[in-house]
């Protein structure tokens, strides 16, 4: 069994600007759990554990939502906060084909015999976790200005979420297998 989910990735130089622009939001935040930037990602999908036949169908099947999507410009802009949980920089660009994408691996997932959650796609990338009760909102103020670099998003990937094997017991990710985004 392994824990999995699947998600495209900002490059090294898009991340590189988001790390620059939440230092100063992270020094002001200790109390909250800032996820690493070698962990941002934008996750499609959450699949939970996959035992290896399944992993196997699923593979074969993401593949082909590959094939059928294209390369999307997005890029990372601003903040916002789910309740007083999660603080996220929202996603601008091509949207509802990123939002498609997801709906693909949401159904390509489902026909692999996976459950997975039926709510709608709110494309984000996490960036800090707080405990129950923490006001996010100086934090989503304070990165309200945040405009990052346009990218493209060209591949897919199956990710491996190792939990309590990163450094200070944090997750660690393992990308398992990426697929080119080739559709027209």
């Amino acid at each position: 069994m392994m824990r999995l989910f699947v998600a495209v990735s900002p490059p090294p130089d898009v991340l590189a600007e988001l790390r620059s622009a939440m230092a100063v939001v992270r020094r002001a935040h200790p109390e909250l759990r800032w996820s690493r930037p070698t962990q941002w990602h934008l996750t499609l999908v959450f699949l939970g554990e996959v035992d290896d036949d399944t992993r196997a169908d699923l593979v074969a099947r993401l593949g082909r939502v590959a094939t059928r999507h294209p390369p999307m410009r997005l890029a990372l802009h601003g903040a916002g906060r789910f309740g007083d949980r999660v603080l996220w920089t929202r996603v601008r660009g091509d949207l509802a084909p990123l939002r498609g994408l997801a709906a693909s691996v949401r159904a390509a997932a489902g026909r692999a015999g996976i459950p997975v959650e039926e709510r709608p796609y709110r494309p984000h990338l996490t960036l800090a976790r707080g405990r129950d009760g923490t006001d996010l909102r100086p934090a989503v103020d304070a990165l309200a200005a945040f405009v990052g670099s346009t990218w493209t998003a060209s591949e897919l990937h199956l990710v491996c979420s190792h939990l309590g094997a990163g450094p200070d017991r944090t997750s660690r990710y393992e990308t398992l297998t990426s697929w080119p985004l080739t559709g027209s």
